[in-house]
């Protein structure tokens, strides 16, 4: 995994207060994405991926990070991106969405932002329909860049954390 500006500080702080407004910026092809940073745990190197079968196209199966079997669901695959090939940059962020630890696949981490609630705008108005768009918390302006914030919460849907809880089990 290459080396990425994110401390263990900025993941295991556990004051509320210094973890609002702060977001663990990723890229996807173009695009930096954030997610808020309460929701990640860490963040390893790609793995051995165990496929599951019966899952949707994007959950690439599981890995064992110590012991624990995490489901890992491959981003691009999500949002009907072309898939690429992983490499030593490619990162799997882990996260807890509602009490289910989740194993994200990015092209590449980035840093930690901070991200004030003055500077995120709601996504435009045309691409709300769009596949992606419905899993935008909203956009993050720092200076002249744009960074694409996600609702992790919508990230999957009911049917799929409840195939990932099952998995994980």
């Amino acid at each position: 995994m290459a080396d990425v500006d994110v401390t263990e500080d900025d993941l295991y702080d556990e004051d509320e207060d210094t973890l609002s407004n702060r977001y663990l910026t990723f890229q996807l092809g173009d695009e930096v994405y954030g997610i808020e940073i309460r929701y990640v745990t860490e963040i390893v190197g790609v793995q051995k991926i165990t496929e599951v079968p019966d899952m949707p196209n994007f959950i690439k199966g599981v890995v064992n990070l110590r012991g624990q079997v995490i489901p890992v669901l491959d981003i691009r695959l999500r949002f009907n991106m072309k898939p690429r090939e992983y490499d030593e940059r490619t990162c799997v962020v882990v996260v807890n969405i509602e009490d289910t630890s989740v194993g994200l696949i990015v092209d590449t981490v980035q840093e930690v932002r901070e991200i004030n609630p003055e500077n995120v705008s709601p996504p435009p108005a045309v691409s709300r329909d769009s596949e992606r768009a419905k899993y935008i918390l909203g956009l993050g302006k720092i200076g002249d860049e744009v960074n694409i914030l996600l609702d992790l919460a919508k990230l999957l849907q009911d049917e799929e954390m409840g195939a990932l809880q099952t998995v994980e089990a």
